[in-house]
């Protein structure tokens, strides 16, 4: 069904504009919302009376919209994103984050009069289609880059790596000194039971010489 826009749609037309649309979005969400009425016979004749009281209106339109797109220029906006293996980015960019970067330049652009020309999916630069006025389109570039976030992950990463290297090198050194100290102990120990045999047999053949020497006096 064709309906007569009473006012801006964004993403499907302008104020006075006939779009086409299907019949229970028309009937069920445009009229009800007061955003447009039924292109008939005589709603079309009104909308005819309306553009001709409203010509300096459009113009006047027209010409603000021109002078938006002169303002926004060759404009190229630069959006930070998540990245990993050759430059492949992580999640997506939206017509809502160019949107909310345009306004913070002044420009206010509704995101569903915004088109991404190009499937995003990779680092560079990429055009974008902005309809500021049912007759004009203006494209600017946004400039898809690796963002601050992604370096720090990295950093972290990287620092993560070498405390646990460090971790690892003072409990190598530690099992190194305890194995160390087990070795001196063992040693020390065979050392103590080896003198203590030593002198045991020192004084077992001491007092076999004694008892020796009783036995020869006796004797004699």
């Amino acid at each position: 069904m064709n309906i007569i826009l009473l006012q801006d749609v964004p993403g499907l037309g302008f104020k006075d504009e006939i779009v086409k649309v299907k019949n229970g979005y028309g009937r069920n969400y445009i009229i009800p919302k007061g955003f447009g009425v039924i292109a008939n016979k005589s709603n079309s004749k009104i909308l005819e009376e309306n553009l001709k009281q409203t010509v300096k209106k459009q113009e006047e339109s027209i010409k603000n919209a021109n002078k938006t797109a002169k303002n926004i220029g060759e404009l190229v906006l630069e959006i930070k994103v998540k990245t990993g293996v050759e430059d492949k980015i992580f999640g997506s960019v939206t017509t809502t984050q160019i949107s909310k970067l345009l306004l913070e330049k002044g420009f206010e652009i509704h995101k569903k009069n915004i088109y991404i020309q190009n499937k995003v999916n990779s680092l560079g630069k990429y055009d974008v289609s902005l309809k500021i006025h049912k007759d004009i389109t203006h494209d600017i570039k946004i400039n898809v880059t690796g963002s601050i976030e992604s370096k720090k992950v990295k950093s972290s990463t990287k620092e993560g790596s070498k405390k646990k290297v460090e971790k690892e090198e003072k409990t190598k050194n530690k099992t190194v000194k305890e194995e160390e100290k087990g070795s001196k102990k063992k040693v020390e120990k065979e050392e103590k039971t080896k003198n203590k045999t030593v002198k045991k047999s020192a004084e077992s053949n001491s007092k076999t010489s004694t008892d020796s020497k009783k036995s020869s006096s006796k004797k004699k």
